[in-house]
């Protein structure tokens, strides 16, 4: 591996190093949600769920989408598997 992938790949662990994160990618894990359904599942602010998916957008986790008012959020299912690649060969020599 290069730098290159530590740096991207620590980016990942950064925006996973949020419970309320990790959680967003788990209820996203069962499909495309709008902002509003995930703001529902919180105790947050519109733009505490912003600052959050800023930053899981940022790193390349959730890809989003306009539809109206809404944004809706899904997982980049490729940079999921790009991760779970990296911890494997970051564990497994």
């Amino acid at each position: 591996m290069e730098r290159k992938d530590f740096e991207d790949n620590y980016k990942v662990i950064k925006a996973l190093s949020d419970v309320n994160r990790v959680m967003i990618i788990n209820y996203l894990s069962s499909g495309e949600m709008c902002a509003c359904k995930i703001l529902e599942m919180f105790n947050i602010t519109q733009p505490t769920l912003s600052h959050h998916m800023k930053i899981l957008s940022g790193c390349g986790l959730v890809n989003s989408r306009k539809e109206g008012k809404w944004t809706h959020y899904s997982l980049n299912m490729d940079k999921i598997k790009q991760f779970q690649n990296f911890i494997f060969n970051l564990t497994n020599k």
